[in-house]
């Protein structure tokens, strides 16, 4: 499982490189905000069957750094094509992103077409935070956290802000790795990435038209930010879009509901080859 540190725009960043076997595609992952590249363990052993697959660990989380400033998605997608090259990839990618990484991803391909042969998006709102989110963060809970660091209740607001109720009630190891990797991140760099890619984030949705990769939009039935009608609205509007939705999940996908997310992974690649 080779890993290294590379260097970009946006900080010295992680990647995990799994099923480098010459020859095969190559599928990047890039996790959502607050938890890391360990979000995708679940599914590496199913998607890591079709694909090799790049992890790619954002700016402020897990052993990342970041660039000691504010910095956008267009930035991270820069970051991401650095990372591309520094590896050697040279053929298009088929891209997966999470909710954070979606944004990205989605960027990515508006931007360099020629890089992205599909696109997923999981659990991937396009709109800025809604006001009453933006002023709950930016006035109580970042705060406190710069202050206090990952305490109880900052620590819940951020697992029943990510998780459903059925993966909180029923799924302790979900629970148990969005704290810890909330917990392990450095104080200054996970705030950084709360106001960069989280406060600071700008709409999305007019990014769309542009996006000329077949595309699939999931987002789970427990969703509070992004509905299952967003998701299909939004895939509508897009050249080559589609919509799907998984049950018993909200934000994380690839971490709560595995099975599902990784056949519906497999299936739209398995359909995109023969478009």
């Amino acid at each position: 499982m080779p890993e290294c540190m590379i260097e970009t725009s946006v900080g010295r960043l992680e990647v995990r490189i799994d099923g480098d076997e010459p020859g095969r595609a190559t599928a990047v992952l890039w996790h959502s905000l607050f938890v890391d590249e360990r979000s995708w363990d679940r599914v590496v052993p199913d998607l890591q069957q079709d694909r090799r697959l790049v992890l790619i660990t954002g700016p402020g989380h897990g052993a990342s750094g970041d660039p000691g400033r504010r910095y956008t998605n267009q930035e991270c997608a820069a970051a991401a094509t650095t990372v591309l090259e520094a590896i050697g990839v040279t053929d298009p990618v088929d891209w997966v992103g999470n909710a954070w990484g979606g944004h990205v991803g989605l960027v990515l391909a508006a931007r360099r077409p020629g890089l992205i042969r599909t696109l997923i998006t999981a659990g991937t709102p396009l709109d800025p935070w809604a006001r009453a989110v933006r002023l709950q963060t930016q006035l109580l809970l970042l705060p406190l956290y710069r202050l206090l660091g990952p305490v109880g209740f900052i620590s819940d607001a951020v697992v029943e802000g990510n998780l459903s109720k059925a993966t909180r009630d029923r799924d302790p190891a979900a629970t148990g790795l969005v704290r810890d990797a909330f917990a392990r991140a450095d104080r200054a760099r996970m705030a950084n990435a709360i106001i960069s890619i989280g406060l600071q984030r700008k709409d999305l949705a007019p990014l769309l038209g542009s996006v000329q990769a077949p595309t699939l939009i999931l987002t789970g039935s427990d969703h509070p930010g992004w509905t299952p009608e967003q998701a299909e609205s939004a895939a509508a509007r897009m050249p080559h879009g589609s919509s799907g939705v998984v049950a018993d999940a909200a934000y994380l996908l690839p971490l709560e509901a595995p099975s599902a997310f990784s056949d519906w992974v497999r299936r739209f690649w398995a359909q995109s080859t023969t478009l």
